[in-house]
């Protein structure tokens, strides 16, 4: 025992070293990095409004005032408005039961919430065509019902909602976990009934993290491709979604209106980043406000 004693002494004893790296390795792993963004993030967004922009402002709204972008744009804000609050829903409630109670078969929901990360969107959006196609296992039921899925904004729709639901519920759930059911209990406890114990316990300890799902959600669902390229048939001015819309600008060589209408993407992208500064800022503020 003394001899411990003696070493933890002695190791108490001794100056702590501080470990300096080199200052070209500090600066070139910095430089490294802001070359990497650079060359892969900052230089294709600039490209992408310098060639929209290249024949000037009349060519650019122009590509944007086309009957074609015009429907692509309303397109992909009703597929975002019908998919933003579905999947709203859908992970409120799969995150609230995850999170705050004790089921068979939570673990496999987990999973489930995973699986779109996990298969490739072109995929999801096959495993459709081959549910609702027309020689898909529903197809004749729905061609008897004058039912059109396929091709038509609700496989658009429902090919979105896969793609995009994971993302609220797992902003969600690690968030709920770490919180606890102290509070909840507490009010139960106090007489509240469940939607009161929601609106008035639940939900404000979870805002900025909703907030911060949702906005996530609504860039991928705008900005979805693979899936949607599979199930819309691309028809023009019907079911083209803006990243289709580009697509098929750039196809038939002109790159202008591609660019342009690409734009409009890139522009959601740095809104999207924007939101997500705000909303880290609001919640570090909150955190370092509170004692």
């Amino acid at each position: 025992m003394n001899g411990i004693g003696t070493n933890t002494a002695l190791v108490k004893s001794q100056p702590l070293v501080r470990t300096h790296e080199s200052k070209w390795a500090k600066w070139g792993l910095t430089l490294l990095a802001f070359g990497f963004l650079g060359l892969f993030l900052l230089l294709p967004l600039a490209a992408i409004f310098s060639e929209g922009l290249k024949k000037g402002w009349s060519a650019y709204w122009t590509a944007l005032k086309e009957p074609e972008a015009i429907s692509a744009i309303k397109l992909t804000l009703l597929v975002a408005a019908i998919a933003v609050p579905a999947n709203l829903v859908f992970g409120i409630v799969a995150s609230w039961a995850i999170a705050k109670f004790e089921f068979r078969g939570k673990q496999i929901l987990i999973t489930l919430i995973d699986l779109p990360f996990s298969v490739s969107p072109v995929i999801s959006g096959l495993i459709f065509v081959l549910i609702f196609g027309l020689q898909g296992y529903l197809g004749p039921w729905l061609r008897e019902h004058d039912i059109k899925i396929i091709f038509a904004v609700p496989g658009i729709v429902l090919a979105t909602v896969f793609i995009t639901f994971p993302f609220i519920a797992r902003e969600l759930i690690p968030l709920m976990e770490s919180q606890g059911r102290d509070e909840e209990e507490a009010a139960l406890s106090l007489g509240a009934n469940g939607w009161q114990t929601f609106f008035l316990v639940t939900l404000p300890n979870i805002k900025w993290g909703l907030l911060y799902g949702v906005i996530l959600c609504n860039a991928r669902a705008m900005g979805e491709f693979g899936a949607v390229s599979v199930v819309s048939g691309h028809i023009r001015g019907m079911t083209n979604t803006l990243p289709l819309h580009v697509e098929i600008l750039y196809n038939e060589y002109q790159f202008v209106a591609a660019f342009a209408v690409a734009s409009l993407l890139a522009l959601l992208a740095l809104a999207t980043l924007a939101l997500k500064k705000i909303l880290e800022w609001k919640v570090r503020s909150e955190s370092e406000a509170r004692p």
